[in-house]
């Protein structure tokens, strides 16, 4: 089980928190309420009359007065029928509005979450989170929620009538109680832990079969298919295994419940018998009292077994809300500290001292220490392995420092919240996500509001002119299932992104490495024509990017060894010089 999930909110957190969702619509909940109120009393009606009946065909009474009965016995029915599916249906549309507004609300959480934490937490958690777990409390509102307030009312309106009658029905009806209660808390408290286990594996779950499915290439490639069926299959008999534990405390307490309700039903009878011998009430009444208690059979075994659908969907909205309580806005920091005269706004980049190590390896970077003034654009070159990529995530706010502190925009990328980070920076990387929908829906992202105009202004700014020659052009389908764009004009698509965003800082990661040689002279112009006017970290994969950088900053075991002008570190002749030649010399050879 990771220790890394995603929090989730306590139990007093998940009440507190469902309620503040469902007090959004007091006058609809209100309503709910009175109807499903009026309907238990329609219910309360029938074996009252019941009653009725039996006085009268007891007494020898008129057949006219039982025909009428039996008319208003009808009518009671098929009223409180009618108010309680329209109390339920009331119900279930508030919750599910409720449910509706509070997924919207997970998504955008996770969206705000930074990465690093989401890949530590590992992708099964969120997709279960925003799945799963939605789908556990929706059947449970659907399903369950509204069955249960009506019972619930049944049962209190019920109590009330048996009181009426006679006082001592009412206290022979709670005899049972203390067993029925017993027995509920008994059940709770064995079976809150074991669903919300549930819940997690599940998760985990999930997160092994998402990675054996996208490593499928390599999985049959290595010829270690059977490994991963065995890590699924032992993830799925571990959530198996919790899931029958709450199934074996589930069988128990339904037996312990049907007790319950035969010392109940043993009391009402016996009481009914000796207050009719003491002429205290009529045969008729003490029917009443019995028919009574025998309709609160299902009510109250819906509402106590109920509690076990009741848990899994509290279980799932713990998850959910430990989700969107722990992407609360945060209290933006103050402005960078400046160590020279250069003024940073929000489009200047500072490093200081910054050193970073991921869990269980030795430090990628070694108190790095770098400044990117506005406008400028910095290339970071180095081997593989140097922190280049390390670097970026940093300023990203992707990862977060050991030690130092990396001030973007003027605002620490590790306390500032993602939102506002996201507004003074973007990236584009290595690894370009080409979303489903129509190439515009896709640039649209960037910028929701732009005008076709615009999104074609981009795509023309980047190259990306082959959009004229699809079908549809703009509206053409595009991503799994739609038109299938090659490397390089998903990279163009992604530049074209970053344009419409037109964020003051952006970073390339490496964003045009897996470009062909006939193709790299095409991505770099769509890369500078992307940058242009911004402050910019670019991981140059080939030097040529270098070239035209402001200033190249190259990197060594997560070490900065050189840093200057390309013309500057050529007349030097150290490391960056080294690479060079070794570079030109590639390229000649080919």
């Amino acid at each position: 089980m990771s220790a890394d999930i995603l929090p989730i909110a306590t139990p007093r957190e998940t009440r507190k928190a469902m309620w503040r969702l469902l007090a959004q619509r007091p006058g609809r909940l209100a309503l709910t309420i009175i109807v499903l109120l009026a309907a238990s009393c329609c219910g309360l009606a029938a074996p009252a009359i019941l009653g009725i009946m039996v006085n009268i065909a007891a007494s020898g009474g008129d057949v006219m007065s039982l025909l009428w009965l039996a008319i208003g016995l009808l009518v009671a029915g098929g009223l409180g029928a009618l108010l309680g599916i329209m109390g339920q249906n009331l119900l279930a549309r508030i919750c599910e509005e409720a449910l509706a507004g509070l997924r919207e609300e997970v998504f955008a959480a996770a969206v705000r979450k930074p990465l690093a934490k989401l890949e530590k937490a590992g992708i099964g958690d969120v997709v279960a989170r925003v799945s799963g777990d939605v789908e556990a409390v929706s059947e449970a509102i659907s399903g369950v929620l509204p069955a249960f307030t009506s019972a619930a009312f049944t049962i209190a309106v019920t109590l009330l009538g048996l009181g009426v009658i006679d006082w001592r029905f009412a206290v022979a009806v709670l005899i049972a109680a203390p067993l029925q209660i017993f027995t509920l808390r008994w059940f709770l408290k064995r079976t809150a832990p074991i669903y919300r286990t549930v819940r997690i594996t599940e998760a985990n779950r999930t997160e092994q079969i998402i990675e054996t499915v996208h490593g499928s290439p390599s999985v049959l490639a290595l010829g270690i298919g059977s490994r991963h069926a065995d890590l699924v299959a032992a993830a799925s008999q571990e959530n198996i295994g919790h899931a029958l534990k709450g199934v074996n405390y589930l069988t128990r307490f339904y037996n312990r419940l049907n007790l319950a309700e035969l010392i109940g039903l043993s009391a009402v009878l016996v009481v009914g018998f000796w207050l009719h011998a003491e002429g205290a009430v009529t045969i008729g009444a003490a029917t009443a009292a019995a028919l009574y208690f025998y309709r609160l059979f299902d009510p109250i075994g819906l509402v106590l077994g109920q509690f076990d659908e009741l848990q899994k969907a509290a279980a799932g909205l713990g998850r959910m809300f430990g989700l969107t309580m722990s992407a609360a806005p945060t209290t933006v920091p103050a402005m960078a500290p400046l160590t020279d005269a250069v003024p940073l706004n929000a489009a200047g980049v500072v490093l200081d001292e910054v050193t970073f190590a991921y869990p269980g390896q030795r430090p990628a970077l070694h108190g790095v220490s770098l400044t990117v003034r506005p406008g400028e654009r910095v290339a970071i070159v180095g081997t593989s392995g140097a922190g280049k990529t390390t670097l970026a995530k940093v300023i990203m706010g992707l990862e977060h420092p050991q030690s130092g502190t990396a001030w973007v925009g003027g605002v620490d990328s590790a306390a500032a919240p993602p939102s506002d980070l996201h507004e003074r920076i973007a990236m584009v990387s290595q690894e370009v996500h080409v979303f489903s929908g129509t190439l515009a829906e896709d640039l649209l992202l960037a910028k929701p509001d732009a005008s076709p105009g615009e999104l074609a202004h981009a795509l023309h700014a980047v190259g990306a002119s082959w959009f004229e020659t699809l079908d549809d052009g703009l509206e053409t389908p595009v991503g799994a299932g739609g038109h299938q764009l090659t490397p390089e004009q998903a990279q163009q698509l992604a530049l074209a992104r970053l344009m419409l965003k037109d964020p003051p800082i952006a970073v390339l990661d490496e964003a045009t490495a897996e470009a062909g040689t006939g193709s790299a002279t095409m991505l770099d112009q769509a890369a500078e024509a992307a940058l242009a006017g911004r402050t910019s970290v670019v991981i140059a994969h080939r030097l040529s990017q270098a070239a035209t950088a402001d200033t190249v900053v190259v990197m060594e075991h997560g070490r900065i060894v050189e840093s200057g002008s390309h013309a500057e570190l050529l007349v030097n002749g150290g490391r960056y010089a080294h690479l060079w030649e070794a570079w030109n010399s590639s390229l000649s050879r080919n």
